[in-house]
């Protein structure tokens, strides 16, 4: 079987984990595997693993901060910082943090090159400024 040019973006367990249909692991390839470290990246908690505290994003520091520029340049900030120290992988290239018609939810806009190959992508993630009030 011949080897493809994307082999070095890596294979892992998909994100969240799902067993496919002869009952393994179902693996996510290459760019979908970068994707969803990311994807992993934003959603960890800093001190949220125990054997890696450092690992994660500092997003969630500010999940009752008020719904401003303030919190949104941080959020920004927090996010480039995490992916340029876990995802070596790829280049960061902008970070959009902008509000939506929720008024307690961020949209955070990911634009990233992968380093291997210069291909161009990006990433929405959507934050909750507050918990929801369950009505």
């Amino acid at each position: 079987m011949a080897t493809t040019n994307r082999e070095y973006l890596g294979i892992g367990w998909t994100f969240p984990i799902r067993i496919n249909a002869l009952g393994g692991f179902s693996l996510s390839r290459y760019e979908q595997d970068v994707q969803e470290a990311i994807w992993i990246i934003l959603s960890t908690a800093r001190g949220e693993r125990q054997m890696v505290p450092d690992f994660g994003c500092g997003i969630h520091d500010y999940v009752f901060a008020p719904n401003n520029v303030a919190t949104q340049g941080n959020l920004a900030h927090a996010v480039r910082q995490a992916l340029t120290q876990w995802e070596p992988r790829i280049d960061v290239l902008d970070v959009n943090v902008d509000g939506t018609t929720e008024p307690n939810m961020l949209v955070i806009r990911v634009d990233y090159r992968i380093r291997a190959n210069n291909s161009l992508y990006n990433l929405v993630y959507p934050f909750y400024l507050q918990e929801g009030t369950g009505a």
